[in-house]
């Protein structure tokens, strides 16, 4: 398909550059009708339906932005898919002046050997300490890598490593956050819970390419990026059992969906699953596994924006961008949310 299909105008002061406070005070554009309904996250209990299971993704976010030198040249590196226990892709700024070889150093205590060097300013770094130990050296030196296009005036207040983080998150691998998930408080867990709806996890390590635009005038050009993912078993217990109540599946943003489509077969059971997934859905895919899905509002051209077009249709999508950007909604990661339900579910 042509990607061009995939396009819309987004004004700049659209883009949310905070969270709403609380998380569940997000306005949530409810598509599950035949109208667009406004609405705030808050009234997300009372659209599940007793019998439901409320899907969501518990990776978390690790400080993945980190400064250092080559020699005088300052170098900064946005780690973006982990290769092994001391082994990450990143990209680099600017990587012209490194080389094959080169040593990083970020703090007294990190350092990296540059083992190889990719296209568009992609390196592959070997750094000096691996598994809980890297991960520490992370949490002392490096930021949270917000996405680029989350720009601050100078002077406002900031509190990124609470905020870029999800209730769900328990397990170090994300370099973006899973942002449907951002808006969820335990308050509204506990009435998603009381409404009869059960809970589950699975995992899937964001990488940075979620932020990549697709640069190719086809779809069918795009390569797609490459995350890890996993199903666990109790997961796939719950959704079998709720698939024979008659229950719905409900995927807590892009990212679950994804992990749950991937590890689908093609009868529509989920087995209990692990590995990478580069699935990627534009219109005309079959879903197999999700009924329901809670996201957030994504960007022109982007494979995120194809998938819930494929999910929802692009066109009744792009109406209800267009509806939320003239009444103010918020857009991107830390802005506001949608809920789409796939036809007939």
């Amino acid at each position: 398909m042509r990607v061009d299909l995939f396009d819309y105008h987004l004004p700049e002061d659209s883009i949310a550059r905070f969270p709403a406070r609380p998380r569940d005070a997000a306005r949530l554009l409810d598509l599950t009708g035949a109208a667009l309904v406004d609405r705030t996250v808050a009234d997300l209990p009372d659209l599940l339906r007793p019998g439901d299971l409320l899907i969501a993704n518990d990776t978390r976010v690790i400080p993945a932005r980190i400064d250092g030198r080559r020699g005088e040249a300052r170098i900064e590196v946005t780690l973006h898919k982990r290769e092994g226990e001391a082994a990450w892709r990143a990209f680099a700024r600017p990587a012209k002046k490194l080389r094959q070889g080169d040593r990083i150093v970020f703090a007294q205590d990190l350092a990296a050997e540059v083992a190889a060097k990719g296209e568009a300013g992609e390196v592959t770094l070997a750094f000096d300490r691996a598994g809980p130990a890297l991960m520490a050296a992370l949490a002392a030196h490096g930021r949270m890598p917000l996405p680029p296009y989350i720009k601050r005036r100078g002077g406002e207040p900031e509190d990124d490593e609470r905020d870029y983080q999800t209730v769900f998150a328990a397990r170090d691998g994300a370099v973006a956050a899973p942002t449907a998930g951002l808006h969820f408080t335990p308050e509204l867990l506990a009435r998603v819970e009381a409404r009869g709806v059960r809970r589950a996890l699975v995992t899937l390590h964001v990488g940075a390419g979620t932020f990549l635009p697709v640069k190719v005038e086809d779809t069918d050009q795009h390569v797609m990026h490459s995350e890890w993912g996993a199903v666990p078993a109790e997961t796939a217990a719950a959704i079998a059992e709720t698939r024979g109540d008659g229950g719905r599946i409900v995927a807590t943003g892009t990212t679950t969906l994804r992990i749950l489509e991937a590890a689908a077969g093609v009868d529509g059971t989920v087995p209990a699953w692990s590995g990478e997934t580069s699935l990627f859905i534009t219109p005309g895919y079959r879903f197999k596994a999700v009924d329901v899905l809670l996201t957030n509002f994504h960007l022109p051209r982007s494979t995120l924006l194809m998938l819930v077009s494929a999910f929802a249709g692009r066109e009744r999508i792009l109406a209800a961008y267009d509806h939320a950007i003239s009444t103010g909604y918020r857009f991107f990661s830390y802005g506001d949310a949608c809920l789409l339900a796939r036809e007939g579910a």
